[in-house]
């Protein structure tokens, strides 16, 4: 995308926020508004009263609400659609455009597309954030997610090429069957346990058909830690906003039992990992250095990309998350990545950790953070730099 064309006719003086209605939407809107922002978020009908009803910006009635002056909730204006593909339609981005719309992506730009190349260029609304880099973090793609973290020299679980070569305990990362981006993954432990479970499972219409297409991975045991960063173009620093971990239904339903009841009860109730929420949770001082240093060598990774995989040429920009687990070797703290994210997390009780206090006297919200790098964009006229 041509960011000069993107942003003609743009009053960079008076941006407005957007965001597709789920995910992350509250978080960014929220933190859009702390920063003297407006909003505007793409609602699918069924879904919309979250955004229209109960967090609609409205008058305030007497309560305490400094931050956003005379009003509460952070949604400003609502576009309801039947998909959230329809925000492609020319006379929602002429909407969106006439609002001086700055647009804050998070992964239902994959998830609800089903062609993901439409957002890359047909979308004709700017992009806070990397365009062309979400694709990577699925798996199918010819370059994808491991070869990004393997181009970065991040340590990774062992990929197993075929069933023939497991030898010690995997992770299949198996979709669902009906919701193809819901998980669905399934262990084993040589290539007999891979085929009778595989089966198995797709014979429940638990897994998709297409499940031995999909990457057998090495079963990693460590205390699991999403490590959720911000790079900003504008200052060339690389800050650590928050770590958390996830929340998966029903797998924490059969961790708070004792293992006879987790026998008992996996006989009537199938085990699923479809992400609920997350936890916020803190590392010890002695492991930021070793996450730092997978964030500077991730973020160099991006910026050394083909023009082909980021025609922009500028890497990553704003947030993004390594997720993976701290393991023990030989009794020293070694971090192994398993998934990337290369946008917004869904997370917002990152706020609730205090690594972005550290840095500014106050934690805040991943959408605080982006606002901010907004705000400054428009005071030092960079806006260019931080939007593709």
């Amino acid at each position: 995308m041509d960011i000069p064309s993107l942003l003609k006719g743009y009053d960079l003086n008076n941006i407005t926020i957007g965001v597709l209605g789920g995910h992350s939407a509250l978080d960014v809107c929220h933190g859009a508004k702390l920063c003297g922002f407006k909003t505007v978020c793409i609602a699918r009908r069924g879904r919309e009263r979250t955004y229209e009803k109960y967090f609609k910006t409205r008058k305030d009635l007497g309560l305490r609400t400094e931050d956003f002056g005379q009003t509460k909730g952070c949604i400003d204006e609502v576009i309801v659609v039947h998909n959230f593909a329809d925000v492609l339609d020319e006379d929602i981005q002429q909407k969106l455009r006439s609002l001086n719309t700055i647009f804050i992506h998070n992964r239902y730009f994959w998830v609800y597309f089903k062609d993901f190349s439409k957002i890359e260029i047909d979308f004709n609304v700017p992009i806070f954030g990397s365009r062309n880099l979400l694709k990577l973090e699925e798996r199918d793609q010819p370059y994808n997610q491991y070869h990004l973290l393997a181009d970065a020299g991040i340590r990774t679980p062992k990929i197993f090429k075929s069933p023939k070569e497991i030898d010690r305990p995997v992770l299949v990362k198996a979709a669902e069957a009906k919701r193809g981006y819901e998980r669905a993954f399934f262990v084993a432990t040589d290539a007999r346990s891979y085929a009778s479970i595989g089966l198995k499972l797709e014979k429940e219409g638990k897994v998709g058909k297409n499940w031995r297409d999909a990457v057998i991975e090495e079963f990693v045991v460590g205390a699991p830690v999403n490590f959720n960063f911000f790079y900003s173009p504008l200052t060339k620093e690389l800050e650590l906003l928050g770590t958390d971990t996830r929340r998966q239904t029903n797998l924490d339903g059969f961790l708070r039992m004792t293992a006879d009841q987790q026998q008992l009860a996996l006989k009537y109730v199938p085990l699923k990992m479809i992400e609920t929420g997350h936890i916020a949770c803190t590392v010890k001082e002695s492991i930021l250095e070793k996450a730092f240093d997978l964030g500077e060598r991730f973020v160099k990774a991006t910026q050394k990309l083909p023009k082909k995989l980021d025609p922009s040429g500028k890497g990553i920009i704003g947030p993004f998350a390594l997720q993976g687990a701290v393991v023990a070797d030989e009794g020293k703290e070694d971090i192994v990545i398993f998934d990337v994210s290369l946008r917004i997390p869904g997370s917002p009780g990152i706020a609730a950790t205090p690594y972005s206090g550290y840095l500014y006297g106050q934690s805040m919200s991943v959408g605080e953070r982006v606002a901010l790098e907004l705000r400054h964009a428009m005071e030092i006229k960079r806006m260019h730099d931080i939007v593709t």
